[in-house]
This record gives structure tokens, sequence and C-alpha cells, in this order.
């Protein structure tokens, strides 16, 4: 494996985001909401609301990773694809954000339960990926569920330009050569603007969901099925509630 063995969570994760910060946490994410409802932007809103609270950038980034308008909470969840729905279909996998997320669900990283259903990762990717011990794991579990989900293909992107990409795409193919449905895996420069437009895009990433057809939280559902004890940090606010 490469030099970094986990992605597990970061020293100051369990202070800042444990149950004493949650109502907190829950408060502010009311507030930035009721202000993106009302056309503010989510840096400005985030920074706004986050010094009012004093939280830490990590916090900050959380809520800025887990929110988004009431409006767009609604026209994602109308176009969520139910697993029971997936059966035959051709699922398009967002590839570094589905494994990733697992990966930090199996290393007891922190994982954020968005407004939108959406489970995210705070391991971030900046251009630089290592595989670690959970990688095949991971793959594995994700294999596993779209098998019982009984999906009839499936075509992976992964980000060209980020290292590792090529030696990710081979431990893919490797296990998929065991699945029961049929796998590509394309190394891309930008899996993003590929991805809008698609019904059956299999990702949490905000931008694609706001402009594919149809998503299933492919993230969210592995880890509940298959790493139910994850650390999940629920960071949206009531969504029947956008009131300051």
């Amino acid at each position: 494996m490469e030099r970094r063995q986990h992605r597990g969570a970061a020293p100051e994760d369990a202070r800042l985001f444990g149950p004493r910060q949650q109502p907190v946490l829950r408060s502010a994410a009311q507030e930035i909401v009721w202000l993106l409802d009302r056309g503010y932007r989510m840096e400005p809103a985030v920074e706004f609301v986050g010094g009012h609270h004093q939280l830490e950038a990590r916090q900050r980034h959380a809520l800025s990773r887990s929110l988004c308008s009431t409006a767009q909470r609604s026209d994602r969840m109308c176009r969520a694809i139910p697993a029971g729905a997936l059966a035959g279909r051709t699922l398009s996998i967002d590839g570094f954000n589905i494994v990733i997320a697992v990966e930090v669900a199996l290393s007891k990283g922190i994982l954020l339960e968005g407004m939108d259903g959406g489970v995210r990762d705070m391991a971030g990717l900046r251009g630089s990926y290592h595989l670690v011990h959970e990688t095949l794991t991971a793959i594995d579990v994700v294999g596993g569920v779209l098998a019982e989900l009984r999906v009839g293909s499936t075509r992976w992107l992964l980000d060209a330009p980020v290292s590792n990409s090529g030696r990710l795409r081979a431990a893919i193919l490797e296990h998929a050569s065991h699945w029961p449905f049929a796998c590509t895996v394309e190394l891309v420069p930008n899996p993003d603007p590929l991805l809008y437009g698609v019904d059956g895009v299999a990702t949490c990433d905000a931008a694609i969901l706001d402009r594919c057809l149809g998503w299933f939280n492919l993230a969210g559902y592995a880890v509940r099925q298959r790493v139910p004890d994850a650390w999940r940090v629920p960071l949206g606010p009531d969504p029947c509630d956008s009131s300051p």
C-alpha cells in the first residue's frame, strides 16, 4: 500500500462533531439554509453564520458540503432513484466520489449526512489519491450491493489527472471480473460534465446532482447495508423547517 494507510478521522473530529457540538451545528445549519433560501450564496452564508457561532474551519467546511437550499433539496429528492428501481439499469458511477466515501466509512472516518440525503466524506481529493488498506474492501462492498440490487451494467468514471487513478481502475476491473453485471472503467479528464443530463448517476457531488436526470445515493446505501457502525454525522436541519 501507499504512504497513507487509512482514510480515518482527523484528530480534532471527535471534539468538532461530537454530541456537545451537535445542537450548535444544527442551529447553524438551519440559519444557513434560511439565507440560501433567500438568495445568498453558500460561501458568505457559511462565513457569516460560522462567525456568529464561532465555528472552526473544518466545521464550516462540513456545513458547506452538507447543505443546500430547500428548493434544491426538493428538486434533488424528486430525481432520486429508489434502490428497488435499479434492476436491469445502467448506473454511471462517479468513481472517486463513491470509493473514497466507503473507504472513509471502513476507516472509522467521519461521513456527513446532508439535507438531500447524500452521504459525503471529508477526506478531500485535491488532485492526489493513494490506495489505502480499505480500498479493496470498499470496491468489494460497492460491487456486492450492486449485485444485490441486480443492476444491468455499470460505467465507472475516474478523473485521469488524479494520481493513481490508473491503479484504482485496475483494482476495480480486477474485482469486476467476478461481478454478475457488465462493468467498464474509464479515465477521463473530468467526469462531471459527462454525468450532466444522465439518468442513473451514482454520486453525491452537488454540482452533478443539480444537473443529472436521476441519481442514486450509492455511497449512503452501501454504508448503511455493509458498514452499519460507520460514523455518520447528520448536519442537515429539519427539511420541513427553514426558519432562523
